[in-house]
């Protein structure tokens, strides 16, 4: 009988919940929205949250949602084959470079300004245009194998610049500069915080010790605990969730001494959506607190931007905290040079680039 209550109770507090969230959003775009009936969404953020959030989204409004997780890479190469006809509605989550690229060749719309985007805790945390807005921010760094590496005899690497030695040849996983939004940014810090021409020579240096190059940008971090892979370059935030999910106490976090940067993980209208108003609903809905906490629940613990949303009690824990990382960070050169840098560093690399990159 206590069980029963139990779980009555907690309907009705996610019930309560439900209603004064959808009180806050315009009655007309959710009829609008309800209208269309359909909602289809392009999801980079890790499938457990990404299925989450699009099914709590069909709960809250009866619109049928479908989703496809693809890597932010992957993203804008589809949308632009589609010539303006996009299959999807919406883009949500993965990390900001992508969006951008996808915005300079017009394939986002930002028309729409959701009420929601007033709860951003700073203006870094959206794309000036209003192309994109942010849900949550994530640190660059390395997760390695402990274990392995005492078997090894091998201290961990500290610093960026660490990771050229040779004792570390074969032991660095990376993710794909062609389809990962992580390693787009790799390559973005690493151009700005050594200077263009010093940045390519680093990380044609750097493929070097690189054992891997994996598809999306949470590869990595998914083999750091096995011991598959002993050094993995990615977002902090999925180290955790291999911490913490899956019990592999044996991986330690580094943030680079050297300095680092984070991605914003963003959410997205595509232009000529089929279905705007339920786009816009989704917009709204990504912004919220309803949509957000429920990463934490499901194995990402990214930093959350929204000034009423709680944070994930692990990014506390585990210190991710964007106040540490590198604040020269140049994003709107990102935005308007990422699509040059990579194909200036795949040239580089040249025929070490044929079998190792390839997508699929």
């Amino acid at each position: 009988m206590k069980k029963l209550l139990a779980v009555l109770l907690a309907a009705l507090m996610l019930l309560a919940c439900c209603s004064a969230f959808a009180e806050e959003i315009d009655a007309d775009l959710i009829a609008a929205a309800q209208e269309e009936g359909e909602l289809v969404v392009y999801g980079s953020c890790e499938e457990d949250y990404l299925a989450a959030a699009t099914r709590h989204f069909e709960e809250l409004y009866g619109i049928k949602t479908q989703y496809q997780r693809l890597s932010t890479g992957e993203v804008p190469t589809k949308i632009e084959e589609e010539n303006g006809n996009p299959s999807a509605d919406v883009w949500f989550g993965g990390t900001n470079n992508p969006y951008d690229e996808a915005a300079a060749k017009g394939l986002l719309d930002n028309s729409f300004v959701p009420a929601n985007a007033a709860h951003l805790t700073s203006d870094m945390y959206k794309n000036p245009d209003g192309y994109w807005y942010g849900i949550y921010t994530g640190i660059l760094g390395f997760m390695v194998n402990k274990d392995e590496l005492d078997r090894l005899g091998l201290e961990a690497p500290q610093t960026w610049d660490d990771l050229l030695k040779e004792e570390y040849k074969g032991l660095i996983w990376l993710s794909n500069y062609n389809t990962a939004g992580t390693a787009k940014l790799v390559v973005n810090t690493m151009l700005q915080m050594k200077g263009h021409d010093e940045g390519i020579q680093y990380l044609v240096a750097l493929d070097k010790n690189i054992q891997v190059y994996t598809k999306s940008g949470s590869g990595p971090s998914k083999n750091v605990g096995t011991g598959e892979c002993v050094i993995g370059i990615g977002f902090l935030h999925d180290g955790v969730a291999q911490i913490v999910d899956n019990g592999y106490e044996n991986i330690q976090l580094i943030i680079p001494a050297d300095g680092t940067s984070c991605e914003i993980g963003p959410v997205a209208e595509f232009k000529g959506a089929k279905h705007p108003n339920a786009a816009h609903l989704f917009m709204e809905y990504a912004l919220s607190p309803e949509c957000v906490e429920l990463a934490a629940q499901n194995g990402s613990y990214q930093f959350l931007v929204l000034d009423n949303a709680a944070q994930p009690q692990a990014a506390i824990d585990f210190g991710l905290d964007p106040s540490l990382v590198w604040d020269g960070y140049d994003f709107a050169d990102a935005a308007a040079n990422t699509a040059t840098y990579v194909e200036e560093v795949m040239n580089a690399l040249g025929d070490a680039a044929d079998d190792r990159f390839q997508t699929e």
